[in-house]
C-alpha cells in the first residue's frame, strides 16, 4: 500500500518536474508561432483598438504575428475564462478593461479564480469624459451636482458595473448627486441617448465622446482620470474641480494563463514596452484620446490591487449587482 503510494507520489513529482522543464525549454525559443490577443469586447470600442495597434507593433518587436481575437460576452467574462483555461504557453493573452477586477466584486459566482490571469502590462488608458448635451443649460460639473439635487437627473451607463455606472455612483457617494442610473447595452448607446436627451448626462471613453465633442454635438463638464487627457488639454479633471478621489479610467491591461513562464511574461512585456513608445502608434492614440502607458509588471500588479481596494467599497455602497 505504501509503496503505491510512494511510487505514485514519484510519478507526480517527475510528470510536474518534466512539465517544469519544458515551459522553461519553451520560454528559450518563445515566440515560434502565431500570438493570440484576446479582446472580451465586440470589434470597435476603445480597447479593440489598442490591442489592435499593439498587437501590430508588438509583432515587430517579438518577429512573430499577433492576432486580436474577439471574444464578447457576459461583462467580458467569456473571454477572460477562455484565457484563464488556455495553456500557458505564452500564446495567448487577454486584452481586457476594468471588468477583469470588476467583475469579481458584482457578480456572485465566477468561472475562474482571480489568480487564474496574470498581469502582463498596462498598455493605455482612455480617460473617462463627463458629457451632457451641447446646448444643456448645466455649464460644469458643479452645476451637475447641483442641477441633479434640485429636481434628480438621468445618468446612462453602459450597464452595472461598467466605468460610467462607477463614475455615476462615485459623483453620488462623493459628491451628493442626485442621479438616476440608467443602464444602456454599450457606452456607444448611453452616448446617443444624451444626444438625443433621452437621459441628461454620461461618462464615456475619450475616444467615444471626442468626436461629438469636436462636432459640438456634446458638452464636456470633467474628465476622470489622474491628469488631463493629452487631445483634450482644456477640459479639467474632476479632482481639480474639487471631487476627490474621483478617478477612474477606461483601462486597457495586458494578462497571461497562471503559469506562464517568466521569461515569456518579462519578453512580451518588454516588447510591448518598446511599442508603446514607438511614435507612429502614438500618434495614432493619442490623437483619439488614448494615453500610451507601459511600465514593468510589478507596476500592473500595483496598479490593479490599489484600484480593487478603491472600487470595492464603490461597488458595495451602492450595492452593485449583476447576474
Amino acid at each position: 500500500m505504501i509503496a503505491r503510494m510512494l511510487k505514485k507520489y514519484f510519478a507526480a513529482a517527475v510528470a510536474a518536474a518534466f512539465s517544469l522543464a519544458s515551459l522553461a525549454a519553451h520560454a528559450d525559443t518563445w515566440p515560434s508561432k502565431t500570438i493570440r490577443f484576446v479582446v472580451p469586447f465586440g470589434p470597435g470600442g476603445a480597447n479593440d483598438l489598442v490591442a489592435r495597434y499593439v498587437a501590430e507593433a508588438a509583432s515587430r518587436e517579438l518577429g512573430a504575428t499577433i492576432i486580436v481575437d474577439n471574444k464578447p460576452g457576459a461583462g467580458s467574462v467569456l473571454g477572460s475564462e477562455i484565457v484563464a483555461r488556455s495553456a500557458p504557453d505564452g500564446y495567448t493573452f487577454l486584452a481586457p478593461a476594468g471588468g477583469v477586477i470588476t467583475n469579481a466584486m458584482i457578480k456572485k459566482a465566477m468561472p475562474y479564480k482571480e489568480d487564474d490571469l496574470v498581469p502582463v502590462i498596462m498598455m493605455a488608458v482612455s480617460p473617462s469624459v463627463i458629457v451632457v448635451p451641447a446646448d444643456s443649460p448645466i455649464k460644469d460639473l458643479k452645476g451637475l451636482v447641483e442641477a441633479s439635487k434640485k429636481k434628480g437627473l438621468n445618468f446612462s451607463t453602459a450597464g452595472t458595473g461598467s466605468t460610467p455606472h462607477f463614475v455615476a455612483e462615485m459623483l453620488k457617494l462623493k459628491g451628493g448627486a442626485n442621479l438616476t442610473i440608467v443602464p444602456y447595452k454599450s457606452g456607444n448607446e448611453g452616448v446617443v441617448a444624451v444626444m438625443g436627451k433621452q437621459v441628461d448626462a454620461t461618462s464615456e471613453a475619450s475616444p467615444v465622446v471626442l468626436p461629438q465633442i469636436k462636432g459640438g454635438k456634446l458638452r464636456p463638464l470633467a474628465s476622470t482620470w489622474n491628469r488631463r487627457v493629452a487631445a483634450l488639454q482644456d477640459i479639467p479633471t474632476a479632482e481639480e474641480l474639487g471631487f476627490k478621489d474621483l478617478v477612474i479610467g477606461h483601462w486597457a491591461g495586458l494578462f497571461a494563463p497562471k503559469g506562464t513562464p517568466v521569461e515569456i511574461l518579462d519578453k512580451m512585456n518588454a516588447a510591448v514596452n518598446k511599442a508603446l513608445k514607438n511614435s507612429e502608434l502614438r500618434a495614432k492614440l493619442i490623437p483619439q484620446g488614448i494615453d500610451p502607458q507601459g511600465g514593468s509588471r510589478e507596476d500592473f500588479r500595483r496598479y490593479l490591487a490599489a484600484e480593487k481596494a478603491r472600487l470595492g467599497p464603490v461597488a458595495k455602497a451602492a450595492n452593485m449587482q449583476a447576474d
